[in-house]
């Protein structure tokens, strides 16, 4: 993969899921720097700091991959919140819901949210490939 990102995070509640994906990126060598979070809540503080995102942090990531089915905040809270976010805010990052759901009325929520990748688990590095080709090279 020819670009490298700054920085990826993943969200998600299951441990082996963020270490298989984890040593998957690395692997790949697609990004300088990559964030686990098991909690969305602890995730979205990290990077804008806030319900609002009144404090964005400056190095926002250029990818974040979620999963929906998490407990406390879960994914589609998630994007609710990120949605809700100034466009400059959200054009500096790449949301993708990663996720072992492919259930219609989970798909169909999730495409309310514009720009929103949605990939099935588990994460693979054609799959990575393709979403690093899809909306990272043309930049």
């Amino acid at each position: 993969m020819s670009k490298k990102l700054r920085s990826v995070v993943l969200v998600d509640d299951n441990e082996t899921t963020s270490f298989l994906n984890n040593r998957l990126l690395s692997r790949l060598d697609v990004a300088e720097q990559v964030h686990t979070f098991s909690k969305a809540e602890q995730a979205y503080q990290h990077i804008w700091g806030g319900e609002k995102g009144e404090q964005p942090t400056t190095e926002a990531p250029e990818l974040v991959f979620v999963d929906l089915k998490m407990p406390g905040m879960d994914g589609f809270e998630f994007l609710k919140l990120y949605s809700a976010l100034p466009e400059a805010v959200r054009e500096k990052t790449v949301m993708a819901v990663l996720t072992t759901s492919m259930h219609a009325a989970d798909t169909a929520r999730v495409a309310q949210y514009e720009g929103v990748e949605y990939l099935a688990k588990p994460l693979t590095e054609e799959k990575m490939q393709k979403l690093m080709q899809k909306r990272f090279v043309a930049a």
